[in-house]
């Protein structure tokens, strides 16, 4: 108890706690997923194995289990980064149609559950907003290549 009173006092080193673990550990991994090319992405994820393997080796190691998939997105347009790295476009767009659909808590016939989804669903559209880049999906469905966000004929 002494020790933890007088620790401001400089008697004793102050605990570290989780937070600032994981807080390190979410930083550095930052740094290889914001970057801004794939090259630089990839020594950042580079420094982060070799720093962070002896303390989060499970981590690490789902980390490396991922690596083909962990640095797609740079083969896509750079508008549309911000909506690959985040899961709330998705979310966003059904959330009222889950918090009405869990409210009913499965009362009524199949045919009455699917209209007030419908109709949930097509209020909740006029509150959406385009994507960034929109234009570009065509592009990205007719396969056209894209390094580190530009398109390959404009990066070349």
């Amino acid at each position: 108890i002494l020790q933890l009173k007088n620790r401001d006092a400089g008697f004793t080193k102050p605990p570290m706690y989780w937070t600032n673990y994981q807080r390190a550990y979410s930083q550095a991994q930052s740094h290889f997923y914001r970057a801004e090319t794939e090259r630089d992405a990839r020594s950042a994820y580079q420094r982060f194995q070799d720093r962070y393997q002896a303390k989060y080796a499970i981590a690490v190691e789902n980390l490396k289990k991922d690596e083909a998939s962990l640095f797609t997105f740079y083969h896509y347009p750079a508008e549309h980064w911000q909506h690959i790295r985040s899961t709330n476009v998705i979310e966003s767009a059904f959330s009222t149609v889950r918090l009405r659909t869990a409210k009913t808590r499965g009362q009524g016939t199949m045919v009455t559950t699917l209209s007030m989804v419908f109709k949930l669903a097509e209020r909740a559209q006029l509150r959406w907003q385009r994507l960034r880049g929109h234009q570009l999906i065509t592009k990205v469905f007719e396969g056209v290549k894209f390094i580190n966000g530009i398109e390959e004929t404009l990066a070349a």
